[in-house]
C-alpha cells in the first residue's frame, strides 16, 4: 500500500464520533493537498475492509456529497453521533475535526 493511502486510512480512523473532516482536509493532512478525489476513491474501495467511519467525511462546503439513500444513511449516522444535519449540511464551525500528527 502506498504511503498516501495508508495515511488517509489512519486519519479517517482517528475522526472522533460527533466530528467530521473534509475530503480536501484529509488529503492535505496526508501530504497531498490536491488529493481530495483520491480520498474519495480510497473511501469507496476500502471503507468496508478497514472499517472506516466513512460517514464522517464530507465536502468542503460542509455538505453530504452522496445522493439518494447513501446521503440519507450518512445523515442518519452523523445525527446518531450528535451532529446536527440540516438539509444535508453540517456546520463546520461546530463539527469540523482538526487532525494533528501528534494524535
Amino acid at each position: 500500500m502506498i504511503e498516501f493511502t495508508q495515511m488517509v486510512i489512519d486519519i479517517i480512523k482517528q475522526i472522533p464520533k460527533g466530528k467530521v473532516m473534509t475530503y480536501g482536509q484529509i488529503a492535505k493532512s496526508a501530504g497531498n493537498p490536491w488529493g481530495a478525489r483520491q480520498v474519495v476513491r480510497i473511501l469507496n474501495s476500502m471503507s468496508r475492509s478497514y472499517d472506516l467511519p466513512w460517514h464522517r467525511v464530507i465536502n468542503s462546503k460542509g455538505e453530504i456529497s452522496l445522493g439518494g439513500s447513501g446521503g440519507t444513511l450518512q445523515a442518519e449516522r452523523l445525527s446518531s453521533e450528535g451532529v446536527v444535519v440540516k438539509d444535508f449540511k453540517i456546520d463546520l464551525n461546530e463539527y469540523l475535526y482538526t487532525f494533528s500528527n501528534a494524535n
